[in-house]
């Protein structure tokens, strides 16, 4: 039988791209407000461009934040505190324009239609936000339970943050990218093909200095021992030359690098971005979830990749849909599995918030370099443990 070969690629960037500043400054907006008012509703959207920061949305709360503050405050700890950067978080502009959660939606969300139709179960109480569909996804080839392409590349771009924040590499700036190419055969990832690697840097600096150090300090460290070879592509700063960056380069918005907070592509995803958004929102929430229950799956060893698709209505507690895929790989049949995804775990909004621990102020650390296999966090998000395998497993 012959081999099935091909390529796959992810990418990710770092904290100081753009659409992630933009991520980090409405997750920071989030977590200020669950720090003192853990019912606040907040869908926070930023745009950032040259020495500008708007934030727009909906925010029902009690309490007061100075959102302006926030804002600078998170360019800041990025690294953007001088124009030549591409910003800088001192003397750039704010400005706001949030309004209160529309009430025909807060009425949904507020008392589900079960609830409406005098179910007595507390947890039928709160709705879904909106309709909408979301993926989760575990597989077995990384230790995180992660595809292999964006495990390395968010590494890669951490390491490259990592040794501009701490001046190995003093002449690198904020913004930067990465991408990896690995080759598959047979479902397995058996060789690393291509890396890319883009840097801002200082003007001084040759091409032939950036490449060596990058690869070094950056890229050698990140690649494992085993997938290590001169037979990989090696592309740092391909342009020839990354020092405007930035806003100042490139206009940055909240929820656009989806792809990168989830699987870097492996597997579909619904459309929802999870930035600048309370766990009412199952964008964010109920994705959250998908990846708890696919993550349990694969670390029961019920199949070697999972992927399960869940969906609403707005204002309704319970799932419109439920599925899980896992590609042949499955132990016992997706079916099963399904049936077991739903004896274990509960998909309404309202328990999803309680069991994973979702009103605490935790969100700006995800709002870069992913929201899942995040086992650099110290205390691990919830939905990265896997203490169902054995309620799995008992089950079988």
């Amino acid at each position: 039988m012959s081999k099935e070969r091909f390529l796959f690629s992810s990418e990710s960037v770092t904290e100081g791209h753009p659409d992630k500043l933009a991520d980090q400054i409405s997750d920071a907006i989030l977590d200020a407000i669950l720090e003192k008012d853990p019912m606040g509703r907040v869908a926070a959207e930023t745009l950032v461009t040259t020495g500008l920061i708007t934030i727009a949305g909906e925010i029902t709360t009690s309490c007061y934040v100075d959102i302006p503050k926030i804002a600078r405050q998170t360019a800041k700890d990025v690294g953007y505190t001088r124009a030549k950067y591409g910003f800088d978080a001192t003397t750039c502009s704010v400005l706001t324009s949030i309004d209160e959660q529309s009430p025909d939606i807060s009425q949904g969300v507020t008392t589900a239609i079960e609830a409406r139709n005098m179910s007595s179960d507390e947890i039928d109480k709160i709705g879904a936000g909106d309709q909408g569909l979301m993926f989760g996804y575990a597989t077995n080839e990384t230790e995180e339970l992660m595809p292999l392409p964006i495990t390395l590349a968010h590494k890669l771009t951490r390491q490259l943050a990592k040794v501009r924040k701490d001046n190995t590499l003093p002449y690198l700036r904020p913004d930067g990218k990465s991408q990896v190419t690995v080759e598959y055969e047979n479902g397995k990832p058996v060789r690393l093909d291509t890396i890319v690697l883009s840097a801002q840097h200082h003007p001084s600096l040759t091409i032939e200095q950036i490449e060596q150090d990058l690869k070094q300090l950056v890229i050698d460290p990140v690649i494992p021992e085993k997938f290590k070879s001169d037979k990989i592509t090696i592309l740092v700063n391909p342009t020839g030359r990354f020092v405007l960056g930035g806003p100042a380069a490139d206009c940055g918005l909240t929820g656009r690098k989806i792809i990168v907070d989830t699987y870097g592509g492996s597997v579909p995803h619904g459309g929802g971005a999870f930035s600048g958004k309370d766990p009412t929102k199952v964008d964010r929430s109920a994705a959250y979830m998908a990846r708890y229950a696919a993550k349990n799956i694969v670390a029961a060893g019920l199949a070697d990749s999972c992927m399960l698709q869940v969906a609403y209505a707005i204002g309704v507690a319970r799932p419109v849909s439920l599925m899980i895929d896992t590609k042949g790989t499955g132990k016992i049949s997706d079916e099963k599995l399904t049936d077991m995804v739903q004896q274990v775990f509960d998909f309404r909004p309202a328990a999803i918030i309680n069991n994973l621990e979702l009103r605490k102020p935790q969100y700006k650390r995800l709002a870069a370099y992913g929201h899942f296999g995040r086992t650099d966090l110290s205390p691990l998000p919830a939905w990265e443990k896997t203490d169902k395998v054995n309620e799995l497993k008992n089950l079988l």
